[in-house]
């Protein structure tokens, strides 16, 4: 049976733009009360348009929709932040956990500056957020996780090692927090996509590959997409609608790492 998401609140990182702003549009569209974050600060407009789309099915009830600019990678900051969606929107039910940072660079150049800033993002932030966000879920005996990983967590990705071993964390941390939280209706899993058009990872990515591979954006595009069974790269709507998926009708579903990649990364 589904999860019916009208009035319950689901928080989501990284929600200024491209896939967090898709599942934040998505969980509006079911009802939900949603707290978008992102450390852009184009998070607050972007709740601001939503909350104006949601006003009229909650009759002033209390705001639908709020933005929150927020550093995740600072601990203290998070869970004022929590507490003060607690306070205003109720206890959290549903956490997408979308906000990371990806970076290139050969391996022997690897800084600890540059390692230490995929560690906070990718995964700091991700524990951070999930540490606030189950002080509600535990009390409700009820709650859904959703992590943020990569094909690349899985098996490696050439020029990516910091962020490859990044993501790879988050794949273990959901194992880890699959097994600690299901005596409490707690659902942990996370989601390994592949190249996601129209987001900013891929433009970074591409970005890098045009520089360090010596090869042009098209020619960039036509590479990694033949590597796809399914002939094309992955859409904004694909993972959206996995996360749908995993918040509203997974119920059995717990410590997974679901690939999103056309066919290209299979276990």
């Amino acid at each position: 049976m589904s999860v019916d998401l009208r009035g319950k609140t689901c928080v989501v990182t990284g929600a200024a733009r491209s896939i967090g702003l898709g599942v934040a549009e998505m969980y509006c569209s079911l009802g939900a009360k949603v707290a978008m974050i992102d450390i852009n600060p184009e998070v607050k407009e972007q709740s601001e348009r939503l909350a104006k789309a949601k006003s009229a099915e909650y009759r002033g009830a209390g705001p639908a929709v709020r933005g929150y600019i927020l550093d995740i990678t600072d601990q203290k900051a998070v869970f004022s932040c929590f507490d003060d969606i607690t306070k205003n929107l109720g206890d959290v039910f549903a956490l997408a956990n979308v906000a990371g940072a990806v970076d290139q660079q050969a391996f022997e150049e690897i800084t600890p500056e540059r390692l230490d800033k995929m560690n906070r993002i990718n995964i700091n932030g991700s524990v951070y957020c999930a540490q606030a966000a189950l002080k509600t879920m535990r009390k409700l005996k009820d709650g859904r996780i959703i992590n943020f990983a990569s094909k690349s967590g899985k098996t490696g990705s050439s020029i990516m090692a910091a962020y490859s071993g990044a993501k790879g964390a988050i794949i273990s941390i959901t194992h880890a927090m699959a097994f600690e939280f299901a005596k409490d209706n707690i659902k942990v899993n996370c989601l390994c996509p592949g190249i996601v058009e129209k987001t900013g990872v891929w433009g970074s990515v591409s970005k890098g590959y045009v520089e360090n591979l010596k090869m042009g954006e098209d020619e960039v595009v036509k590479q990694f997409t033949s590597k796809v069974p399914l002939g094309r790269l992955c859409r904004i709507d694909d993972v959206v609608s996995f996360v749908k998926f995993l918040t509203i009708d997974g119920d059995y579903c717990t410590g997974q790492a679901f690939n999103v990649t056309g066919g290209r990364e299979m276990h």
